[in-house]
């Protein structure tokens, strides 16, 4: 895109990534009659094939070899954040199913105060006042919702955690998205084709035996793993972590508005407080990193 200035062609990259994983719910409701540990295994398989293929294209599947081999400590890593990744991706894809959508955006609004806590806990980062405030104001929104209710959240906050976790993990390899993606999928693939051929053995699959609507989403959320990771990679290193910080929100947003416009689904009153809370505390917690980043910005000038 000649022309075009690269913080705002940066935006508009980490902007399509995140719409992409907004409207995950809508692809997720079309094979919301199987299973989701079977449609969790066809994530994995053809996001594996379509990676791998890109790298293939790109003359990278050399890495891949010299992780294996040489690395073992990444290759470790890699593992479990594999792991994560599966439980995240297993949880929200049951949430689209049982009408749970509501909650899994309420999970990834909160993942980034999941985050700030993470540091502190993992790395021995040290919150600033202000970050303090935004986290106890989120954490009153969920325990209103744990108190309204007499349940925990436990998909908001599954979400949040894994999706947490497996950032922290991913940080500390520093393996590019791709690749990490095809490592991560290349790990999970023993066991889901394991499980895609032990329901076959049973007639209980349904990629064969199933109606050909249901092959073609199944093999197509497996192509939208990838690309919207690919975009957000190349978003992320033009535009300035306080941009990227709002730009996040997108995702989640989407999802919300797609739970409760398109799918009908109650924003009890409940809900209302915590997400008004938890809302507020974003913008606490967006207004921070956007002044922080200027005053370093400002401090590197003088």
């Amino acid at each position: 895109m000649d022309g075009v200035p690269v913080h705002l062609l940066g935006g508009m990259q980490a902007a399509m990534a995140f719409l992409i994983w907004g409207v995950f719910p809508l692809m997720f409701k079309q094979v919301e009659n199987i299973a989701a540990l079977e449609v969790l295994a066809h994530r994995i398989i053809w996001a594996l094939v379509f990676v791998m293929l890109l790298l293939a294209v790109r003359g990278r599947l050399g890495t891949l070899k010299e992780i294996f081999i040489e690395n073992r400590k990444t290759l470790y890593m890699l593992l479990l954040s594999a792991l994560f990744v599966s439980v995240n991706w297993l949880v929200f894809i049951w949430a689209v199913a049982n009408e749970k959508v509501i909650e899994a955006s309420l999970g990834y609004f909160i993942n980034p105060l999941f985050n700030v806590l993470l540091g502190v806990i993992f790395l021995g980062e040290r919150l600033r006042l202000v970050q303090w405030t935004a986290v106890a104001i989120a954490l009153t929104g969920v325990l209103v919702l744990i108190f309204s209710h007499g349940i925990v959240p436990w998909v908001a906050l599954a979400l949040a955690l894994t999706f947490g976790l497996y950032g922290l993990i991913r940080k500390q390899t520093k393996i590019g998205p791709v690749t990490g993606l095809a490592i991560e999928t290349l790990l999970l693939f023993p066991v889901a084709v394991g499980y895609i051929l032990f329901l076959f053995s049973y007639g209980d699959e349904s990629f064969i035996t199933g109606e050909p609507s249901a092959r073609f989403w199944l093999v197509f959320v497996g192509i939208m793993t990838t690309i919207p990771l690919m975009l957000f990679a190349a978003g992320a290193r033009k535009i300035r972590l306080s941009t990227l910080g709002i730009i996040t929100y997108i995702g989640p947003t989407v999802q919300f508005l797609i739970a409760v416009y398109l799918f009908g689904e109650i924003f009890t009153q409940a809900y209302q407080v915590a997400f008004t809370a938890i809302w507020i505390a974003l913008a606490i917690y967006a207004f921070d990193l956007y002044r922080h980043e200027r005053q370093i910005v400002v401090a590197e000038v003088v």
